[in-house]
């Protein structure tokens, strides 16, 4: 009697053994990569109500950050400006500028512009920006270079394995605290050691509790 399969087919079992672990694998590895907030955050940059530039300002103009965003070093949120800071130079400057209609209106309206949000943290996670700018962790170091931005977008993943790694080793990303806001600083070139830092009444000794971020 004729066989009614070839004779391959008898390693298909084996084949199919071999196959399954290494397909999960690819699966896993897959929704590991394009599932993170590296793929999935990084690089979110929405469309704002105005085109406002931090190239043009942060850099060209050299504005200090925290003339707009001026409760970073007392407070857990970066206050976004009201319209009347924005108007404290642009009531003089491009005071007639077409895209800066929305400024306007919203100055003389008494309404708040409704900018986008760029970079978010879930409620279950606690973070406060006064204690990081206390401890001399640079913008730059969550935000990116934000003073080459025409439009702000996210560049750090913000995950929480991304935020333990800083806990974990955060000299890279500490520097004296007159320097949190100069994009510029380059802990490659610098010679800085926070350990040694006179300035500093107290070590740097991040939490890597749970209850340090979700409390």
């Amino acid at each position: 009697m004729a066989q009614l399969f070839p004779r391959w087919t008898n390693k298909l079992p084996l084949m199919l053994a071999a196959a399954l672990p290494l397909g999960a694998a690819a699966v896993i590895a897959g929704v590991f990569y394009w599932f993170s907030p590296s793929y999935t955050d990084v690089g979110y940059q929405p469309e704002q109500p105005v085109p406002f530039s931090h190239k043009l300002h942060a850099g060209e103009m050299g504005m200090d950050c925290r003339y707009c965003h001026n409760t970073v070093e007392q407070a857990a949120h970066a206050a976004v400006p009201p319209t009347s800071t924005c108007m404290n130079c642009h009531a003089v400057v491009q005071a007639d500028a077409p895209s800066l209609h929305p400024i306007r209106e919203s100055y003389e309206e008494g309404t708040a512009v409704e900018w986008v949000r760029v970079h978010m943290l879930p409620d279950y996670a606690y973070f406060d920006h006064s204690v990081h700018v206390s401890a001399g962790v640079g913008c730059a170091s969550c935000h990116g270079r934000i003073d080459q931005m025409e439009v702000v977008h996210q560049s750090q993943p913000l995950s929480m394995g991304w935020c333990i790694d800083c806990h974990r080793e955060p000299e890279d990303n500490l520097r004296p605290r007159d320097e949190v806001t100069n994009m510029a600083w380059d802990v490659t070139t610098a010679d800085y050691n926070p350990h040694e830092d006179p300035t500093r009444n107290r070590d740097v000794n991040p939490p890597l509790h749970c209850g340090g971020c979700h409390r």
